[in-house]
């Protein structure tokens, strides 16, 4: 089995004083009914990549922990499937050495060509042949699983745990991936 990873919120924190939902209202938006990412302008990629820094993006142990023994418990394969931009592949170069990220997973796939983050992962999802697939992106993931329908989809969130549809799971720990 193919497993699939997203980087920031599942294993990488946001940084802590700035609300999650300006986040996503800055970086992403649903024009014509259609998901689209903003690849910010030279200023706010500065200031993206300052906020990127180790010391505001703590890691999620927990996490990190569960894919650890994950990955010496069975012969799966484990794959990080990023839609971080190219401005900040340096940064996301540091996170990998520092935690190791290299060494947990069978594969690093990152989206430094910035391409629409969506499209990205769905094209490297099928490339990869993913069976299951955990983001913290509820849009991103509701087009995924109509574009994948036999791929298992997992909404990572600290709200609630229950079926969305058919393929898309809301989650609050990585373990009930396996429930």
């Amino acid at each position: 089995m193919n497993i699939g990873f997203d980087l920031d919120k599942i294993f990488i924190k946001y940084p802590p004083f700035i609300p999650e939902i300006l986040i996503d209202k800055a970086y992403k938006r649903k024009i014509n009914g259609k998901l689209k990412y903003r690849v910010p302008p030279k200023l706010e990629q500065l200031l993206r990549s300052f906020l990127h820094n180790s010391i505001f993006r703590q890691p999620i142990k927990d996490n990190i922990s569960f894919v650890k023994e994950l990955t010496k418990q069975n012969s799966n394969k484990h794959y990080l499937i990023s839609g971080r931009f190219g401005f900040l592949k340096n940064k996301t170069n540091q996170i990998i050495k520092k935690h190791g990220f290299d060494k947990i997973f069978d594969g690093l796939h990152f989206n430094f060509s910035n391409n629409q983050p969506h499209l990205f992962k769905n094209e490297i999802i099928k490339k990869l042949r993913i069976d299951l697939y955990v983001d913290d992106d509820l849009q991103l993931l509701e087009h995924l699983s109509k574009d994948n329908p036999k791929i298992k989809f997992f909404w990572l969130n600290n709200k609630q745990s229950k079926p969305l549809t058919k393929n898309l799971f809301a989650i609050t720990n990585l373990s009930e991936m396996f429930a």
